[in-house]
């Protein structure tokens, strides 16, 4: 039998949509990936929307992931560290309440720190708005604890995060987030209709506003705040599954190995898996010292 030739491999292998990069910068990526046998960083896309056919009807495993999440060691606090008392603001995706991470926030009461639900209402307004609520809860949380604060995003929630770091680096601590694609909007035809839906009502509640409203080329705070550099104070930890099957997986990376996490599991369950939870709580007892 022939023994397969991996950097042949690599060189022939044909790139999934919606792939940015030259043939020869993929073919270096991909020989690098079976080297290093790292996941392969996406070009920054700061201003493109592109459809990506991902494997969306996996999602409602995520329900398995909360039966497993239950009867876990980690969910009842076994070998996790304990937390510190610290503040942690968490931050739910597109279209979703607090409520939908109220098992997030309750686990980590359990294990020791002071969790808040970001206060943002449903995920479905006008994000500069949206992000002045968040800052809001933020400022407040670190006039409870007198400590910096730390922010956990999901989805669209990690985004708001990264807005707030780079805003408030005075009074975050570190940034944690599930499945965000700050990389580039790289999703599922379906989320990316929602989105649109999304800032179809926003411009219809509010009236006269840009046409880049609600996107990523928005002239307000917060578009701004998603193209300026990260600040070296606040601590980055990306979680992010392969088998996502709402964004393209690739656009959900630092680029750090020592930040990127990879867990097995749907985009959904990112909020319910047991080794997501596992990997907060180390992130967050790391972080601890620029609290």
């Amino acid at each position: 039998m022939e023994i397969p030739n991996p950097a042949k491999a690599a060189e022939t292998a044909v790139c999934t949509p919606p792939c940015r990069l030259t043939r020869n910068e993929c073919r270096v990526g991909k020989e690098e990936n079976v080297r290093t046998k790292r996941p392969v960083k996406a070009r920054f896309l700061p201003h493109e929307e592109i459809s990506a056919p991902l494997p969306i009807l996996c999602e409602p495993l995520s329900l398995l992931e909360l039966a497993v999440l239950r009867l876990s060691p980690v969910y009842h606090g076994m070998g996790v560290p304990a937390g510190d008392g610290s503040a942690v603001v968490i931050i739910p995706g597109l279209l979703c309440m607090d409520l939908v991470l109220a098992e997030l926030h309750a686990w980590l009461a359990h294990i020791g720190y002071r969790p808040y639900f970001a206060g943002m209402d449903t995920v479905s307004d006008c994000p500069d708005r949206l992000a002045r609520r968040l800052a809001a809860t933020i400022t407040r949380a670190y006039s409870d604890t007198g400590c910096r604060v730390h922010l956990i995003g999901h989805s669209l929630g990690g985004v708001f995060a990264r807005s707030a770091a780079v805003r408030m680096s005075d009074r975050v601590a570190s940034v944690i987030t599930l499945g965000t694609p700050f990389r580039g909007l790289v999703m599922h035809g379906f989320v990316l209709t929602l989105a649109n839906v999304v800032r179809w009502k926003i411009r219809r509640q509010y009236g006269n506003l840009p046409e880049q409203c609600a996107t990523s080329r928005c002239g307000c705070a917060f578009g701004r705040s998603l193209q300026r550099q990260w600040p070296k104070s606040v601590t980055q930890t990306a979680i992010y599954t392969r088998e996502d099957g709402l964004v393209d997986w690739r656009y959900c990376l630092t680029g750090d190995p020592k930040a990127d996490v990879e867990v097995h599991g749907t985009h959904i369950g990112l909020i319910f898996n047991s080794t997501t939870y596992m990997h907060i709580a180390e992130r967050l007892a790391i972080s601890r010292g620029s609290a």
